[in-house]
């Protein structure tokens, strides 16, 4: 079923293809990028495909980078090209001697362009995708629209129907990955993400790292789906682990370029202090992080507070997915005033303003339960376009002009 599903970011893809010469197409391991890559070669994009996964021809670029690229026909597609870095500079060679667009489709299963040499090396000569699990919307066959639309000036609402927090819990349970699509049975989708989770730990991550002492990485995952949705605490993890604090710096490093966390930076009105405040970390599948944390949905039955945490972090990862294909560039943030008030994502635009969004996992709402946004707004004033506060209610519900309580699935039905 999966690979039947159309990705929301491929025309984006595409046209990325007709007018810059090297397309950069990362995300974690098992979420579709070589079923995409393949997806996109036609008529207007006739490209060689080989991959790194193969042994013969990952030794071929790692012992003569240049030959290698040299000896290729273009348009090519190299997946997994995390395998052989150094064909990074023969690429950039090979595009500023000829610059035509749509040259190289690269994929990789780590963010390589966290590496300066490789990013400073592709500066000016690539545009870069992150592919993430299926959103809600790509699974429904939709393309959301949901962060444009808030930004918009008319109001938006949804009327629902059925028991929409079960709903919601077992979307978030199953996550996106596209080989957990076809596995209705909990206990398979669980042996896949056993599996899935130790050849991450125990093949990509020593890779990456060249360094052994690597054993404390499975229970600083853990640790970090028990805290999922909540502000990265450095000294309290690296006390919990033993570890220092450089050592667990590297270790969620590792985490982030493989894409199984992922950080959303606090928001400040001053620029320069937003990167010295706490972020937020996230588990980026909401699958995963049920996996990690052991729970199935008789536990949220069970314990109801549990859900708090799965379900701020399927917004965090559904809107994720989203700013692949939004028409504005929109980035993520949460907020914290100075007297204590917490907004938990603000959508930011390049012109400065601002959504902010607050994740309620109750069905019902009050105008207590807005205070964050309203601190939001009051911080911000005329860049403040809207607050929004999803639930697990059916309704929607104006408490002001520019503030509403919409249920959750506005997601990827608005």
């Amino acid at each position: 079923m999966g690979n039947l599903l159309k990705r929301n970011s491929e025309p984006e893809l595409r046209a990325a293809l007709e007018d810059t010469p090297v397309v950069v197409l990362t995300g974690a391991r098992q979420t579709g990028k070589s079923t995409l890559a393949k997806a996109v070669r036609g008529p207007n994009f006739k490209a060689q495909y080989v991959t790194l996964d193969d042994l013969a021809t990952r030794s071929a670029a790692l012992s003569d980078p240049e030959g290698f690229i040299a000896g290729q026909p273009t348009p090519l597609v190299i997946d997994e090209v995390q395998h052989a870095p150094l064909l990074f500079p023969a690429i950039k060679k090979a595009v500023d001697e000829d610059r035509r667009p749509g040259m190289f489709l690269l994929t990789g299963s780590a963010n390589v362009l966290l590496l300066p040499k490789i990013s400073e090396s592709l500066a000016g000569r690539s545009q870069h995708f992150t592919l993430w699990p299926f959103s809600q919307g790509e699974l429904a066959g939709r393309r959301e629209t949901f962060a444009d639309r808030l930004f918009q000036a008319r109001s938006v609402s949804l009327q629902e129907s059925g028991d929409l927090r079960r709903d919601l819990l077992r979307r978030a349970l199953r996550g996106g990955f596209p080989e957990i699509i076809t596995r209705p049975q909990p206990r398979r989708r669980g042996a896949w993400f056993q599996s899935y989770v130790q050849s991450l730990l125990e093949r990509d991550v020593r890779e990456l790292s060249k360094v052994e002492g690597l054993a404390e990485l499975p229970r600083l995952l853990s640790l970090l789906a028990a805290r999922s949705a909540s502000i990265l605490n450095n000294s309290e993890l690296s006390r919990v682990l033993g570890l220092n604090v450089k050592t667990l710096g590297r270790y969620l490093t590792l985490l982030e370029r493989l894409y199984l966390v992922a950080k959303v930076p606090s928001w400040s009105g001053n620029l320069g202090h937003r990167v010295v405040q706490h972020p937020k970390i996230v588990i980026t599948d909401t699958g995963l992080l049920a996996h990690l944390q052991g729970v199935d949905l008789a536990r949220y039955d069970n314990d109801p507070t549990l859900a708090g945490g799965l379900l701020e972090t399927f917004v965090v990862t559904e809107l994720l997915r989203q700013t692949g294909w939004q028409s504005n560039v929109v980035k993520l943030h949460h907020f914290r005033s100075h007297t204590g008030e917490e907004a938990d994502i603000v959508l930011e635009r390049r012109d400065g303003s601002l959504v902010g969004i607050e994740v309620k996992a109750a069905a019902s709402v009050d105008a207590s339960d807005l205070r964050g946004l309203r601190a939001l707004g009051a911080a911000v004033g005329r860049k403040f376009v809207r607050g929004v506060l999803l639930y697990t209610g059916r309704e929607t519900v104006p408490f002001a002009a520019n503030l509403h309580a919409l249920p959750m699935s506005a997601l990827w039905k608005i």
